[in-house]
C-alpha cells in the first residue's frame, strides 16, 4: 500500500458531477455495458448496498462494482432508504434491481437487502466505497472455505484537504493491528458493513436488530458466531476505498482530533478485548 497516494485505478470513478441532473446519458450507458456484463439472473452472490441521500456518490460506487473482474455469477441491489434526494433517479438509470425501505436505519435497510437478495452468499457495500477488481472474488475465496460463515474485509481512506495520505496510513495501520487483536476474541468487532459477506441462510435466521442504532452488521456477526467461523480477508485486493467525510465529522474537521478521539476509546475498550462477549440479546443491547 502506498502511503503517500491512493491507486491509481481509484481516478476513473472520480467523477466531477454533483447532482443527477449533471451526469450525461452516455455515462449512465458506460456503466450499464459493464453491468450487463457481470450480473447474472441467477445468482450464486448479491451485493447489497443500502443507501440514503447519495445520488452522486451511489453511480461511483456501481460503476466501481461494474468493472469487478470475476466469474462468480453475481446481482447488484441497492435498498433505498427513505432518500429524499433524487437518488432513485440515479437508480433507474442503472441496470441493477432497487427496493426501497420506509423504516429509517441501517438495520432495517440491510434487513431488507438481505430478505431480497436472490444469491447464496450476500455481500454488504457501502454507496461511498470504491470497489477494487478482485474484490469479490478475494471475499469468496475466504468465504466459501469449509466452517466459514462470515467474513470481514478492510478499507482504507481516499486523501483530502487535511486528511494526507501519510497520516491516513498511520490511521490504518493503527486499525489494522486492533482488528488482529479484536480477531481473538470478539472477531464480530471487525465487522463493518462497507466490506463484509456471510452465508444468506444464516442471515435469515437472525435478521438485522430493526431501530436505528450503530453497529448493526457486528450484532449481525456476533449472531452468527453459533454457525461457523468469522474469518478477516486482509488482502490487499479485496481493500475498498472510501472518502473521509466520516473521519471530517468525527474529527470536527481535525485528522489529529479524529484519531485522539478514536485511540481514547479503543483505550477504553481495551480491558474487556480479550475476553470474549458474552451471550446477550443484540437486538436490544446498547453501545457501550
Amino acid at each position: 500500500m502506498n502511503i503517500l497516494k491512493a491507486p491509481s485505478w481509484l481516478s476513473q470513478f472520480n467523477f466531477p458531477y454533483t447532482s443527477f441532473e449533471a451526469v450525461p446519458q452516455s455515462v449512465f450507458d458506460s456503466i450499464n455495458i459493464d453491468l450487463d456484463n457481470i450480473q447474472h439472473p441467477e445468482p450464486l452472490v448479491s451485493i447489497v448496498i443500502p443507501a440514503w441521500n447519495e445520488e452522486v456518490n451511489i453511480l461511483r460506487s456501481i460503476a466501481s462494482l461494474a468493472k469487478l473482474k470475476t466469474t462468480i455469477p453475481l446481482e447488484i441491489l441497492v435498498v433505498n432508504n427513505n432518500s429524499t434526494d433524487q437518488m432513485q433517479k440515479t437508480l433507474d438509470h442503472l441496470h441493477v434491481r432497487s427496493v426501497f425501505q420506509p423504516i429509517q436505519g441501517w438495520g432495517p435497510a440491510r434487513q431488507m437487502g438481505l430478505e431480497e437478495a436472490r444469491g447464496k452468499y450476500l455481500l454488504t457495500a457501502d454507496a461511498d466505497g470504491l470497489y477494487p477488481p478482485e474484490w469479490i472474488n478475494e471475499m469468496m475465496a475466504v468465504l466459501s472455505q469449509p466452517g466459514v460463515i462470515c467474513v470481514c474485509g478492510r478499507y482504507s481512506f481516499i486523501p483530502s484537504p487535511g486528511f494526507p495520505r501519510w497520516k491516513l496510513t498511520v490511521h490504518e495501520t493503527l486499525k489494522g493491528y486492533l482488528a488482529d487483536a479484536r480477531h481473538l476474541k470478539r472477531p464480530h468487532l471487525n465487522a463493518y458493513g462497507i466490506s463484509l459477506g456471510y452465508v444468506r441462510e444464516y442471515g435469515l435466521k437472525i435478521g438485522y436488530v430493526m431501530r436505528k442504532v450503530r453497529g448493526e452488521d457486528g450484532r449481525m456477526c456476533f449472531d452468527m458466531m453459533q454457525y461457523g467461523k468469522v474469518k478477516q480477508v486482509k488482502s490487499s485486493k479485496a481493500r475498498v476505498w472510501t472518502g473521509t467525510r466520516t473521519l471530517q465529522m468525527e474529527g470536527n474537521g481535525s485528522y489529529s482530533r479524529a484519531l485522539w478521539l478514536k485511540v481514547g476509546i479503543e483505550l477504553r475498550r481495551l480491558g474487556g478485548m480479550f475476553v470474549a462477549q458474552s451471550p446477550h440479546d443484540t437486538k436490544t443491547s446498547l453501545n457501550d
